[in-house]
């Protein structure tokens, strides 16, 4: 991995699970380019969504760049072999801008879609300085107002402003659910019928591939009692505690485990206050971040969202795929839109334990819900892929 921002490393996805790298720059072929511009392979549903989106414009025979500002991280593998990734090698978002500038100067692309509203100013800032005509698209993942409002750096709660000033650089602007458009355009000012509802693509081919492998866990066996599952990075916006006080609810009156896949600087505080709630290792399990997950949720009673937030929560999408019972808060934004206002699974208020321990005790009778096909049908990776190629790949552009 190059570390020199101004000349960014470029590699096959192929190439960068072997460890290979290129070290020539290549011209731009003739044929359409799309870059996909975020901040590293680790993290959570936004960048897996633009891992999963770079292989499915790439299988239509498109050119996809995959860049990186530190092109590390668990999804790594993840990376289509006909997908190249270029690594900006940059400490901090804010000092890849040089290594941007270059390669949009040196490659070319045709489109660039950014993701992460931090991320994407510096792509609308550097195409600025590079003076080229690349059609720039920014994609915004979670609910603004409510990142600014539980925000703990200056940076998060400045964000408002900066989108407001700097978005409208932009050739597009795209929403992963109709509640963050909405929410965006209300704490921006950015005109709501400008911002285009495009949802992560989800459902993959590989998806139920990977949910049927083999599951070598105790917990799984037949006779053990039911686990509820969530995942996430253990953070205030996933709202563990309350998922916890939940469980702890539940556990008073029915059998049943609580396994929580994922890790994050809370887990200390987790940990303490499952056993202030009197949960032991037999309870409660957190084993931390799981390469697949898929397997724990198939073989799950039911996947619990916990969040005090969200833009359009992936995993619960995965969930409903793997045709595993869901429970979910009621949180901005994606849940509601997700679940149809409950049609494919209950939705209790945010920060409720009392409302969550109930949910989560239903989805343990027999005649629980079990979602429908229908379901996960707008989240088919291929749908999703040809709406963002619409939208990278349509009118023309000027520079800057």
């Amino acid at each position: 991995m190059s570390s020199e921002v101004s000349s960014p490393s470029l590699e096959t996805g192929a190439a960068a699970a072997a460890g290979r790298e290129r070290a020539d720059a290549t011209p731009a072929p003739a044929r359409e380019r799309v870059a996909i511009l975020t901040s590293a392979l680790g993290g959570g549903g936004a960048q897996r969504s633009m891992v999963r989106l770079a292989g499915a414009i790439a299988g239509r025979g498109v050119e996809v760049d995959l860049v990186l500002v530190r092109a590390e991280g668990h999804f790594r593998d993840e990376v289509s072999s006909s997908v190249r990734i270029v690594d900006l090698g940059a400490r901090r978002t804010m000092f890849a801008v040089p290594a941007i500038v270059r390669y949009l100067k040196e490659e070319r692309p045709s489109a660039l879609l950014s993701s992460l509203d931090y991320v994407n100013i510096v792509a609308l800032w550097s195409r600025r300085l590079a003076r080229v005509p690349v059609r720039i698209v920014v994609n915004e993942q979670n609910t603004l107002s409510a990142a600014v409002a539980n925000a703990r750096t200056w940076r998060t709660r400045s964000m408002p402003r900066l989108i407001g000033r700097f978005y409208p650089w932009a050739d597009g602007v795209t929403t992963v659910s109709i509640g963050v458009a909405d929410d965006l355009a209300e704490a921006t000012g950015i005109a709501r019928e400008t911002i285009t509802v495009i949802h992560n693509p989800v459902v993959t081919p590989a998806l139920r591939e990977m949910a049927e492998a083999p599951l070598d866990h105790p917990w799984f066996e037949p006779g053990e009692p039911p686990v509820f599952l969530s995942l996430g990075r253990m953070v205030p916006q996933k709202d563990f505690p309350n998922l916890l006080a939940a469980f702890a609810s539940v556990r008073r009156s029915h059998e049943a485990r609580l396994m929580i896949l994922g890790e994050g600087p809370d887990r200390a505080a987790l940990e303490f206050l499952a056993g202030e709630l009197g949960l032991d290792r037999e309870d409660v399990s957190m084993p931390g971040w799981v390469v697949n997950p898929y397997p724990y949720i198939l073989r799950s009673r039911a996947f619990v969202l916990s969040s005090a937030w969200e833009g359009l929560p992936t995993v619960l999408i995965e969930a409903l795929c793997c045709g595993t019972r869901v429970v979910a808060t009621d949180c901005p934004s994606g849940p509601r839109e997700i679940l149809q206002g409950g049609r494919f699974g209950p939705l209790v208020p945010v920060g409720d334990p009392g409302a969550l321990g109930s949910a989560m005790v239903q989805a343990l009778s027999d005649d629980a819900q079990v979602p429908p096909d229908e379901s996960w049908a707008p989240y088919i990776e291929d749908e999703i892929a040809t709406r963002y190629l619409d939208i990278l790949l349509g009118a023309p552009v000027s520079a800057g």
